[in-house]
């Protein structure tokens, strides 16, 4: 007999635990970035789970985008949302964060005992030419999608061109969405004024010595004000806390950006980090929220009107500019890790079979993952 369910699209009747389960899964296997992230979400959440279509999953997509703070933190709470209303929301996304903040919270506990953090080098080895072939699949098939027009190719081109030219990633993305904008609605032209965001400055104030308020106040005002990659974040932690403050040497700033980087989840856990270096377990919880919490303020307020955008004329051209100048960025993202991924035959051949076998079977990529960190575990072990 046919399942109801399936023809009608309707929900099982658990969803809060299905989000947390996956969310807390994804937290805990997706290495390598927001790309990666991005990559793995759509596989579980569209491909394997049929939670939404791939149009609306890209709305969403596009819509975070433009957001500060964790972009692919941010698709991970407003899918939650989507699935499972406000308790999804709040319970989804601390269990994609979860996961990486404990395990950065273990290597700052090593950090300070030992001076030096374990990287899983070995792991990390196997794990990356794997995620490159997961976000080449999720590049593929979400521009099947996005690319709506031909010309939208000029855009996603012209946002990757940003990004190796070292354009702040909200340029080609603001550029992308008015540009698709104005010449859908070439005709509408006459009278029509185009508003551009006005972006908010940074503000440092805080002491040498600081207390669990201004560790927080810190992160906040971060959470509200870095657009970009892990790297963007590393420009603002050195510019306040080194430069301004004199909270953290800027070893100990570099150091933290690193934990975020080899862990999996979002790269923002360095705020984990940083709030154990200033102040043990307390601070580094409070840095955590600091950093997180706006995230979830900013998506609860803009996922409700995700649907008016789409059906707006102006904006929702803006919408498929956005897009495809995030896939552009993507893009941009993946060369850069493909760079560092394939250090050798042995790396490229990972990523070579993870390629064949994602497009032969496409099982699901936790089972990739875990292959090439056996991979890279023995590698290391050699």
């Amino acid at each position: 007999m046919v399942d109801e369910r399936e023809v009608s699209g309707a929900r099982p009747p658990r969803p809060l635990g299905e989000v947390m389960f996956v969310m807390a899964k994804l937290g805990s296997i997706a290495f390598g970035g927001p790309a990666v992230h991005v990559a793995m979400l759509r596989d579980e959440v569209v491909t394997r789970r049929h939670w939404l279509d791939e149009s609306e999953f890209l709305d969403l997509f596009g819509a975070v985008s433009i957001l500060p703070g964790p972009s692919s933190t941010q698709l991970a709470i407003v899918l939650s949302r989507r699935r499972a209303g406000w308790a999804g929301l709040v319970l989804g996304g601390a269990c994609f964060i979860t996961p990486a903040m404990v395990i950065v919270l273990a290597l700052a506990w090593s950090y300070t005992r030992y001076g030096s953090t374990p990287t899983g080098g070995g792991i990390l080895y196997g794990v990356e030419p794997v995620v490159i072939a997961i976000v080449a699949i999720a590049l593929w098939q979400l521009s099947r999608t996005a690319l709506r027009r031909r010309w939208y190719s000029l855009v996603v081109a012209a946002a990757a061109a940003g990004y190796f030219a070292g354009v702040n990633v909200l340029v080609p993305l603001v550029a992308g969405g008015v540009v698709v904008s104005l010449v859908r609605n070439r005709h509408r032209l006459a009278g029509a004024p185009v508003f551009l965001p006005i972006l908010p400055g940074a503000v440092a104030a805080g002491r040498a010595k600081p207390a669990l308020g201004a560790v927080f106040g810190e992160f906040a005002k971060l959470g509200f004000t870095v657009f970009g990659s892990g790297y963007v974040l590393l420009a603002f932690l050195r510019a306040d806390l080194v430069g301004q403050l004199h909270w953290l040497t800027e070893r100990q700033v570099l150091d933290a950006v690193a934990a975020g980087q080899v862990t999996p989840g979002p790269v923002f856990t360095t705020a984990t980090f940083v709030g154990y270096l200033l102040g043990g377990l307390p601070a580094a919880l409070v840095a955590t929220a600091g950093i997180f919490l706006p995230s979830f303020f900013m998506v609860a307020a803009v996922e409700p009107f995700v649907g008016r955008i789409r059906r707006s004329v102006w904006l929702g051209p803006a919408l498929d500019g956005v897009t495809a100048a995030a896939l552009g960025l993507m893009v941009g993202v993946a060369v850069d890790l493909g760079r560092s991924a394939i250090r050798d035959p042995l790396t490229a051949l990972v990523g070579a079979v993870s390629l064949a076998v994602l497009l032969r079977w496409q099982p699901n990529a936790i089972w990739i993952v875990l292959a090439g960190a056996v991979v890279g575990t023995g590698h290391g072990l050699l």
